[in-house]
């Protein structure tokens, strides 16, 4: 009968026993702790040498600081803006507008609505979405753009304040008649653009998912007919933080959320003023391209006192044309023969012989008695 071999785990531990006892134990370890490491010393040029070591250029990287980290490129509490996605556990109170950003502290929007609207006069038009799917999805990227961008942070109030600023905007012969015209107007320049987020790199940071969906309910219910009454007809707003140069020049309505309310003095900001059509047709909803020559040509458009005297050097112009101007009825009706002779074009009289004709036959008649032979 065979012996039967002892199995690797056996034989392990055997070779352990030997190792703890015996006579040669201290000489057993050393050679076990040679053959190891030998092996490991032997693989020479794979283990770096000791002491300072030289960093990877590849994991170098220039820290660029960020546009809220760079003067004249925030306000406090603007890094809100360029978060990415964050829990925040006080989006559903926002849906009640309960204040998100107060600067009083007391969380009253409501108070701050009722000042508003005493001095914000009439009231705009509802906006009447019109064009295609692609226009109407254009539309709504946009104003949900300015609207987080430009008021990310602030209750419903303050946020429905900024789509109203744009839809009147949009209804105002000074602006463009496209709500993405209107968002990214001047969008091209380095500076002069109507909202600073498209064109100081705010649009490269990614935005945060709870706040962007809210921002767009928002921009949807203006987007389909909600006026937004406190606001009235502003056309202007800057941050409580900053006093820009134009604030005394237009009238002052109110303060909701962190933004300061105006409108125009004057004929610009008369209900009559906004009348002018929405195009429906939608440009793409981003930033223009960067023209060289967009810094230097053209008027300043984000001059709200240049914008309000053209336009009253406009309307005066065309009052003083209407006045001049020959008034002629409308053309009336015909039946299809008459349209096909030239309609109204036959009963003008643009064909008839001058008042002074006289026929040659008769053109020497009487002259016998002025000139007798």
């Amino acid at each position: 009968m065979s012996k039967k071999r002892p199995s690797v785990g056996e034989r392990a531990k055997v070779f352990a026993a030997g190792l703890i006892g015996g006579k040669h134990r201290g000489r057993r370890i050393i050679a076990l702790a040679a053959a190891i490491t030998v092996p490991a010393m032997a693989a020479e040029g794979e283990w770096a040498s000791f002491g300072p070591q030289k960093p990877e250029t590849a994991l170098i990287q220039a820290v660029e600081a960020m546009p809220f980290e760079q003067p004249g490129q925030s306000f406090p509490g603007s890094a809100f803006y360029f978060l990415e996605d964050a829990p925040r556990a006080d989006y559903a109170a926002a849906e009640t507008d309960m204040a998100l950003f107060d600067i009083s502290g007391t969380g009253d929007t409501d108070a701050a609505e009722l000042v508003a609207a005493n001095n914000a006069g009439p009231a705009a038009r509802a906006f009447r979405s019109l064009g295609g799917g692609l226009d109407k999805a254009r539309a709504l990227q946009c104003m949900t753009k300015a609207i987080y961008y430009e008021a990310a942070s602030e209750a419903t109030a303050g946020q429905r304040a900024v789509a109203q600023v744009v839809l009147n905007r949009v209804s105002h012969p000074s602006y463009p008649n496209s709500v993405c015209g209107v968002v990214f107007q001047g969008s091209e320049r380095k500076t002069g653009c109507q909202f600073s987020f498209t064109c100081d790199g705010s649009l490269n940071r990614k935005a945060s998912s709870g706040a962007w969906a809210r921002a767009q309910s928002v921009a949807q219910q203006a987007l389909s007919g909600s006026v937004y009454r406190p606001v009235g007809l502003a056309t202007h707003y800057h941050t409580i933080w900053i006093h820009p140069y134009w604030a005394p020049s237009l009238d002052h309505i109110g303060t909701i959320g962190a933004h300061r309310f105006y409108k125009w003095k004057g004929s610009a900001g008369k209900p009559a003023a906004f009348r002018a059509a929405y195009s429906g047709r939608e440009p793409l909803a981003s930033p223009k391209a960067r023209a060289a020559s967009a810094d230097t040509t053209a008027t300043d458009i984000a001059d709200p006192i240049a914008l309000a005297k053209a336009y009253e050097d406009a309307r005066l112009k065309a009052v003083a044309e209407s006045k001049t101007a020959t008034p002629r009825a409308p053309a009336p009706k015909y039946s299809a023969q008459i349209e096909e002779r030239g309609g109204d074009q036959i009963f003008q009289a643009d064909n008839l012989p001058e008042s002074g004709g006289v026929k040659e036959e008769y053109r020497n008649s009487g002259r016998w008695i002025n000139e007798p032979k």
